[in-house]
């Protein structure tokens, strides 16, 4: 009886691990989505300033 709880429990949490490190790569990648979109209007926006300052 008791190795079935212990199994069981092992079950439940070896899923609730596996549903957080899910969730650590989701929001990890949301993060270096974002940082790249900030690091490509960063560029786009030195290359303006720098073709303005050319003419």
């Amino acid at each position: 009886m008791g190795r079935t709880i212990l199994s069981i429990a092992g079950v439940i949490l070896a899923i609730w691990l596996g549903l957080m490190v899910l969730g650590w790569i989701f929001s990890m990648l949301k993060f270096f989505f974002f940082v790249a979109i900030v690091a490509v209007i960063v560029v786009l926006a030195v290359k303006l300033i720098a073709k303005g300052s050319k003419s």
